[in-house]
């Protein structure tokens, strides 16, 4: 499925993450969270890699390793899923750290732990 605007993709991803929360509830390790978000997602005919390896790159272009983002969305959307309690600061400076390094433009942090589900772009 091809999304003209990046907001629209964020809108259904998001949409989905609180879907998927508002069924199973809190208290699941991440990968039940991630398992259910991208079964979701393919069932509406996105295209969601779990644990999609991306190349990490220094200033120089020097290739420094890769990291896994929870779920690579469309070949150009990241999202970091949380099952935690409250997202710290910690967290968006990983997602930003993530999205710089491997030179994606856009992502985002989800956490399914707390008392509500949240969501940040």
């Amino acid at each position: 499925m091809n999304y003209g605007n990046i907001f629209e993709l964020c809108d259904v991803v998001r949409e989905t993450g609180f879907s998927a929360r508002k069924f199973l509830g809190a208290g699941h390790l991440k990968k039940i969270y991630e398992n259910s978000l991208a079964n979701r997602l393919r069932k509406q005919g996105l295209h969601a890699v779990q644990q999609h390896p991306l190349s990490v790159f220094d200033e120089d272009g020097t290739l420094l390793g890769d990291f896994y983002a929870d779920l690579f969305v469309e070949g150009c959307w990241i999202a970091e899923l949380k099952a935690c309690r409250a997202v710290a600061p910690e967290h968006e400076a990983q997602v930003l750290g993530y999205l710089r390094a491997a030179r994606i433009k856009d992502g985002m942090l989800m956490n399914f732990g707390g008392p509500k589900f949240w969501a940040k772009k």
